[in-house]
């Protein structure tokens, strides 16, 4: 019966069977007495001692017989279910049920009946499905479905998740490179340099990257960071502060932050270190879906 359990201690198995089939049988106890006629013939009936309305009293009748049948019913319809379904810790039940695979059973089913729809879409290019309203309502769906909690409704993004509908790519913004990003998914790191550069140099380099945007700075400060600029940053977001697409560094001087711009929360980001991750797709939507998808995505940034 325990044979495969999730549960760390049998504890807990007992734990379910226990106050289960205790008010199981305790039901069938309680319906039983309430249901006793311990009344003898002719004796007139008690009353439970209420009245309403001057004349109006109850009286201590048993259940109507239909009705107490209908508990029972309901009873047995449960032992039944509790004996085919799972119900007791982890008895599989005897038809061996289990949510896992009627997920995999629905999941065959759609696809089934809806896989055609995306395979018909696979071969042929991005840059020629956004031009196909059909394809690119497709795309929009399977948005809707796996890429609101993150990018919101409208793909405008919210701190830390992308705003897609610009042209400004952490990895890329060509077909292959958006369709790369969903099937394979990214793991963006920024390595915390307070500890390396201290409390001044990260207020030196904050001036600095304000500097490279075009927006207000402390030039006196930002020539001091843009020393410690050139030794600690200029692997990944190059020379002139445009990044690096090949490792997810952002361009530094568009004015466009994945995480707030502010000077502060600039200041936050070189001192703590941002780890940013996008979830793998391909195995769970597959290619067809995938296609799609990058279809729609890349024709937000056409504001097609």
């Amino acid at each position: 019966m325990f044979e495969e359990t999730l549960f760390t201690s049998q504890f807990w198995e007992w734990f379910i069977i226990i106050p289960t089939v205790g008010g199981i049988l305790a039901c069938f106890g309680l319906i039983y007495w309430l249901g006793s006629d311990t009344q003898k013939p002719g004796e007139q009936v008690e009353t439970m001692g209420h009245v309403w309305d001057e004349t109006l009293e109850e009286y201590n009748n048993p259940l109507p017989r239909w009705w107490l049948n209908m508990f029972y019913i309901t009873l047995i319809f449960g032992i039944i279910y509790l004996i085919r379904y799972p119900g007791l810790g982890s008895y599989a039940g005897t038809l061996e049920w289990t949510e896992l695979e009627e997920y995999k059973y629905e999941m065959w089913a759609a696809n089934t009946r809806y896989g055609p729809l995306y395979e018909k879409y696979k071969n042929e290019p991005i840059t020629a499905l956004i031009e196909n309203d059909t394809a690119t309502n497709l795309g929009h769906s399977l948005y809707m479905t796996y890429c609101t909690t993150c990018h919101g409704s409208d793909a405008g993004g919210v701190p830390g998740f992308p705003n897609l509908r610009d042209e400004d790519w952490l990895y890329g913004g060509n077909p292959a490179a958006i369709e790369t990003t969903i099937k394979n998914g990214r793991n963006g790191n920024m390595p915390a340099w307070q500890a390396v550069i201290g409390d001044d140099g990260v207020k030196q380099v904050t001036q600095y990257v304000l500097s490279l945007s075009g927006r207000d700075h402390n030039q006196a400060t930002a020539a001091q960071g843009q020393k410690t600029y050139a030794t600690m940053c200029i692997a990944c977001h190059g020379p002139t502060g445009k990044g690096n697409q090949m490792l997810g560094a952002p361009n530094l001087t568009d004015n466009i932050w994945l995480y707030g711009g502010s000077p502060k929360t600039i200041e936050t980001t070189i001192a703590n270190g941002r780890q940013g991750k996008m979830p793998a797709h391909g195995d769970f939507l597959g290619e067809a879906k995938v296609h799609l998808l990058a279809t729609y995505i890349y024709s937000l940034s056409l504001d097609k």
